[in-house]
């Protein structure tokens, strides 16, 4: 469908990804808990302009990349395998750390949490933290060419489609942190069980992508 290979494994991976807590995430769940729902799009809104341009920005990386020859490809193919397989690591350190420490009662923290007062411009902050990060322009190269037929006439309306749907999952996403605000994020850090295993699960399937990746062809 549209140059798209195994649609249903690409939506479960983007739902595991897009509930990973993250930077942008907690960022936004912390202007909503402070100042409200308004406040709270309004940073969401710089989220999803900032991830718009990184999957721009990858997506005609990608599509160039699945056009040029192989050596170029398996450089591209073999970094992101390895960053894939680093990030899984990752997470089951952090899981590992989660299990360890799931008796103890954590500091309510967020990033941007001291940040208050009118000066804060939380559609600029979230923005700059979307946009500059290093590694999420290296994460959608190599999670979205995973899920292009390299053969299709037209991969940029391929890569429209799934980033359309990472962007619907966003929304539903930082929705429910901006409505559920610091209830949501305070059951998150009394389940510390739960999260370890929802972390622990990510890691295998970023392991699977690793192991797919590589395996890909040009």
């Amino acid at each position: 469908m549209l140059g798209i290979i195994d649609l249903p494994t690409y939506l479960a991976g983007l739902v595991l990804i897009v509930l990973l807590p993250g930077p942008n995430s907690l960022y936004v769940l912390s202007v909503a808990a402070r100042r409200g729902i308004r406040a709270g799009y309004t940073a969401a809104a710089g989220v999803w302009c900032g991830d718009t341009v990184l999957m721009t920005l990858s997506a005609a990386g990608v599509a160039s990349l699945l056009q040029a020859n192989a050596v170029l490809f398996g450089i591209v193919k073999y970094a992101g395998a390895g960053y894939l397989t680093w990030l899984a690591v990752g997470m089951m350190r952090a899981a590992w750390g989660l299990w360890r420490t799931r008796r103890e009662r954590t500091v309510d923290e967020a990033p941007g949490a001291a940040a208050t007062g009118a000066e804060e411009r939380p559609y600029r902050r979230a923005f700059v933290v979307s946009l500059f990060n290093p590694k999420a322009i290296l994460f959608f190269v190599a999670f979205f060419v995973q899920f292009v037929d390299p053969g299709y006439a037209y991969p940029a309306l391929s890569f429209v489609v799934l980033g359309a749907f990472a962007q619907l999952a966003s929304f539903l996403y930082l929705s429910a942190l901006i409505f559920s605000g610091t209830k949501l994020a305070a059951a998150f850090r009394r389940r510390k069980r739960l999260s370890a295993w929802a972390t622990s699960a990510a890691g295998v399937l970023f392991l699977g992508f690793a192991v797919k990746l590589t395996l890909a062809s040009a």
